[in-house]
């Protein structure tokens, strides 16, 4: 219908106007989308947590197989993930209000943008609780730290010569076959293993023949027993390095790992996202309703 309008007065379309001076990208919908993905993350991650503790065995006897854990709460974690941001996207296109100046496909396109965003949000948001609680537990462990290490600080007077570079070196120099206080010779002893620790975790032949020395001294074993004894605790020294070593390898190892997953995770969960929005655009525009999930009283 067309208005005749007086001499001089230009009539112009309001909702145009707006449209033109308004953005494209509806904040609201794409800040309740990052509200539910979060929501549900939080939900099915603490869910999946407690059952994951319910496996975990404090008691004797094997526990779940570590491997078996791993797999399944990377499988876990990849779900609710992917999950959560496809429900968040699905709500933001469903929500978004469209202006209806673009073709179908520019129309997707800007659905799937706000799924997008609803990725980016949900991400920082999920960060920056994740850094919080690392945060607040590398806090506890420096605080846990720090009182053990002014306990330790108090043990013995030896006890600050075991962290001095040079107090292996000086412990040569003062080397006698004759019985020393036991304290000094447990702490001189500690100290020759600290300095095969730092290299490649053999005890000199030097070393070995003046700890068995020392142990016959000051134990009353035969030099044989003192010699035999010396060699299973350098071997047990030496053992314990493997492990540390095979320990920290495994956790590098396993970091490298989880990043990776991560980051892919990440990519999964932002197409999964993009496309979830255009699915709920595509339903909000031919205004979809669920069969059998919504009725009306």
């Amino acid at each position: 219908m067309t208005i005749d309008a007086p001499a001089g007065v230009v009539v112009t379309n309001s909702a145009a106007a707006n449209r033109d001076q308004s953005s494209y990208v509806d904040w609201p919908a794409i800040i309740a989308g990052i509200l539910l993905a979060s929501a549900i993350s939080l939900v099915l991650i603490s869910f999946g947590s407690a059952v994951g503790l319910n496996f975990l065995n404090f008691g004797y006897g094997d526990g779940p197989n570590p491997i078996f854990v791993g797999i399944a709460a990377a499988t876990w974690f990849l779900w609710v993930q992917i999950s959560s941001f496809m429900a968040g996207g699905y709500l933001t296109g469903r929500l978004r209000r469209r202006y209806f100046d673009a073709t179908e496909d520019e129309s997707d396109l800007r659905d799937g943008a706000h799924g997008l965003l609803v990725w980016a949000g949900a991400a920082v948001l999920g960060t920056i609780i994740a850094v919080g609680g690392i945060g607040a537990a590398a806090n506890a462990v420096g605080s846990a730290a720090a009182t053990a290490t002014t306990a330790a600080s108090n043990v013995a007077e030896g006890a600050a010569d075991a962290v001095d570079p040079n107090a292996y070196f000086i412990d040569t120099l003062f080397r006698s076959n004759q019985p020393v206080d036991a304290e000094a010779a447990r702490g001189e002893a500690g100290r020759i293993f600290a300095q095969a620790a730092l290299g490649d975790g053999t005890v000199s032949e030097a070393d070995t023949a003046y700890l068995a020395n020392v142990v016959a001294a000051n134990t009353g074993l035969t030099p044989e027993e003192a010699q035999a004894r010396v060699t299973e605790v350098s071997a047990q020294v030496e053992q314990a390095r493997q492990d540390a070593i095979e320990a920290a390898r495994i956790a590098r190892n396993t970091a490298i790992i989880g990043a990776f997953l991560l980051a892919a995770s990440l990519l999964v969960s932002a197409i999964g996202a993009f496309w979830a929005a255009q699915k709920g655009g595509n339903h909000r525009d031919e205004n979809t309703v669920f069969a059998g999930m919504f009725k009306r009283f």
